[in-house]
């Protein structure tokens, strides 16, 4: 498939980065993901915008996604233009310049029996 796919911007009203993990690290840090596919023929020009309840937004974020390509971003690995702060209750807006699908997971490992969750963000067109 060369077609490009989705929606350009999406939100995920869900998000929090624990500040604590069990295991071993990275593969089991605790962590939030934006899993993003790109199906279609052109890189995608991707833009995370963070929301908090707090203070002002943080970002933009700025990822690529090559043509037909999937990424997995952690978004405790953002820090350019700052940090995503661990432990605070946030929300994200993901637009593109291209159609993209995106997926939200989390991986909570404070305690020993992990947590796994996974959902498929709000398209907007």
């Amino acid at each position: 498939m060369s077609e490009a796919i989705g929606k350009r911007c999406w939100a995920i009203a869900e998000g929090y980065i624990p500040a604590a993990s069990h295991g071993v690290a990275p593969e089991l840090s605790s962590h939030e993901t934006a899993c993003i596919l790109n199906a279609g023929a052109r890189d995608a020009a991707v833009e995370i915008t963070v929301y908090f309840h707090n203070r002002e937004p943080a970002g933009p974020y700025r990822l690529t996604v090559p043509a037909r390509r999937t990424r997995h971003f952690r978004f405790n690995e953002l820090t350019d233009p700052e940090p995503i702060p661990r432990a605070t209750e946030y929300s994200s807006v993901i637009t593109a310049d291209v159609p993209i699908v995106v997926q939200h997971s989390r991986l909570d490992s404070r305690s020993p029996n992990l947590a796994l969750l996974s959902t498929v963000a709000y398209g907007v067109e």
